[in-house]
């Protein structure tokens, strides 16, 4: 099943993207054993501001994909419930797993209402690259405890 982080807004250099690539790097490489993969990052970038436009702009990516929106009214989960269930979607055939992370003002209500699920990491509000990387890492320790591997303590 491929992976795919897609997010609005293109990252400059700065250390939240090198983490970004290295959790994406990782989990690539750990998941090839588990059917898990290859894990990427597509940057959007729309012609418009606003939550439409972004939305239009987005929705190429999202064809025959199995959609979470991150969104901060959606459910935390812990990382062994967030790697549980990106195994059933594996295990049930779905072959494209897409993560949404929309611009500065979130998701436009469409997309958030067609999406299968929504993903929040908690009350508090994150920075964009932060909160790239840190869904980018939550993807590699979900593929670590998928593989049996120590790198997830409870």
């Amino acid at each position: 099943m491929k992976i795919t982080i897609v997010a609005i807004g293109r990252l400059a250099r700065s250390p939240e993207t090198e983490l970004v690539k290295l959790y994406v790097e990782r989990a690539t490489n750990a998941g090839r054993a588990l059917g898990l993969g290859p894990v990427e990052v597509v940057e959007v970038e729309s012609r418009k501001p606003g939550k439409a436009a972004e939305a239009e702009a987005l929705r190429p990516h999202l064809a025959d994909a199995h959609v979470i929106a991150c969104d901060e009214h959606g459910t935390a989960r812990p990382s062994r419930r967030f790697a549980e269930e990106i195994a059933t979607l594996r295990d049930r055939g779905v072959r494209r797993l897409v993560f949404l992370i929309g611009g500065a003002d979130g998701l436009d209500p469409e997309l958030l209402a067609a999406a299968h699920g929504k993903l929040a990491f908690g009350p508090q509000t994150w920075p964009h690259a932060l909160a790239r990387a840190m869904l980018a890492e939550q993807v590699y320790r979900a593929v670590s405890i998928l593989a049996g591997s120590p790198y997830h303590r409870d």
